[in-house]
């Protein structure tokens, strides 16, 4: 387990960057982690983690929400419209707001409920057509729909190429959270989340630096 020697990373970027210590919000990517990999973590205290899928998250962390109290739980990954009542039950923040239908069922979804976890608007800073998020050249009329439903999100997303250089992509995620007034950056990652720390990021995501490699199920 490595979350100690992730953290003494994070303060050090945040350092190195002239930004308060803690500034920075590590999400702990727990998804198709063993148990004993996810206690370890909560039993050393910490207690924001990432999941991206609403059906295995259901499986798992009403239980140990029960057993750790504290635990802030973020949507990472793709959010299936159908899974959006479930999704809003259980998370803390949903960072993949990505497309209309999606919006228009959060919207929904508040009227009937009151309130939402906190959003995140997932931008396609590199324009890949394989990958989810808003085009850099959409945002300003998606947010601007989203906030006409009574939507209010707080950040935005992004996952870089994983063949190019991520800190233009953070900068570039940066500037577009400046100019909509957006205070929340949920940017880095396990290889670049000190390049995301320069950049602004409010949030990084680790999951295998701190876990140890994923098994997938076959």
């Amino acid at each position: 387990m490595a979350l100690a020697e992730i953290t003494a990373r994070l303060r050090a970027a945040e350092a190195a960057a002239g930004r308060a210590p803690g500034s920075v919000t590590l999400i702990a990517v727990s998804k198709v982690q063993p148990a004993g990999r996810v206690t370890a973590v909560l039993d050393q205290g910490h207690r924001v983690f990432g999941e991206n899928y609403v059906q295995e998250a259901a499986a798992k962390w009403p239980a140990w929400r029960a057993q750790y109290p504290g635990v802030q739980l973020h949507m990472i990954g793709p959010l299936q419209t159908n899974k959006a009542k479930q999704a809003v039950d259980l998370f803390d923040a949903i960072h993949t707001l990505d497309r209309p239908s999606l919006a228009q069922k959060l919207a929904s979804l508040q009227q009937s409920r009151g309130s939402l976890p906190q959003l995140f608007v997932q931008v396609n800073t590199g324009e890949e057509p394989q990958k989810a998020g808003v085009l850099p050249a959409d945002l300003a009329p998606f947010l601007r729909d989203c906030r006409g439903m009574g939507l209010a999100p707080t950040g935005l997303m992004c996952i870089p190429p994983e063949d190019a250089e991520s800190t233009p992509h953070f900068a570039l995620l940066a500037r577009m959270a400046a100019d909509h007034g957006l205070a929340n950056l949920s940017m880095g990652m396990s290889h670049d989340f000190e390049s995301a720390v320069a950049q602004g990021a409010t949030h990084i995501r680790v999951g295998s630096a701190i876990f140890g490699q994923r098994t997938y199920p076959q």
